[in-house]
């Protein structure tokens, strides 16, 4: 029980010294955000309200919002929205990696950036833009989903236009 108490006590001083080192001041309610990011990450504004509110139950919708604005503001987070989707919390910042999105269940994995293999990264023209951020955003099945389209005995093939289909069920957030 010391080593877990002693690993949370580390973590929220971690937390304590990135939020000085951007100059905002230490609260209960971005603790309690960071914490709640870092333990669920690419968790959605809902998830990480009900997160903080397991540690914090008097803690205000408002305070949470509040708190992710000013912790994206200060790039402790990293805000992502794939298209379709709620927007995503994640504590992972200053590197260089993408997101993999399961079109099926909207699971959210972090990908490395491939060494010697980029994606277009570098515009041909860049309008005019002062680019700071480029976006890549792979879509797909993930694992468990695509092991249950595999299993699906339901999948049947079209004879006219020589597709398969298959009834998985694709999640629509918006």
């Amino acid at each position: 029980m010391f080593k877990k108490l002693h690993k949370t006590a580390a973590v929220a001083t971690e937390f304590e010294q990135q939020l000085r080192s951007v100059s905002l001041r230490v609260t209960q309610p971005r603790l309690a955000v960071l914490t709640a990011v870092n333990t669920h990450p690419h968790s959605d504004t809902d998830s990480i309200i009900a997160s903080v509110r397991q540690k914090l139950p008097g803690v205000s919708h408002q305070a949470v919002y509040d708190s992710l604005h000013a912790l994206t503001e200060a790039a402790l987070l990293r805000k992502i929205q794939p298209s379709g989707l709620v927007a995503r919390y994640e504590s992972r910042v200053g590197d260089n990696h993408h997101h993999v999105v399961c079109r099926s269940c909207r699971r959210i994995d972090d990908i490395d950036c491939a060494v010697g293999d980029p994606p277009c990264m570098t515009p041909s023209d860049d309008h005019g833009f002062v680019i700071d951020e480029t976006e890549v955003i792979h879509w797909g099945l993930c694992p468990d989903c695509a092991a249950a389209v595999q299993a699906d005995a339901d999948v049947i093939a079209d004879p006219v236009t020589a597709r398969t289909t298959s009834k998985i069920k694709i999640k629509n957030d918006s």
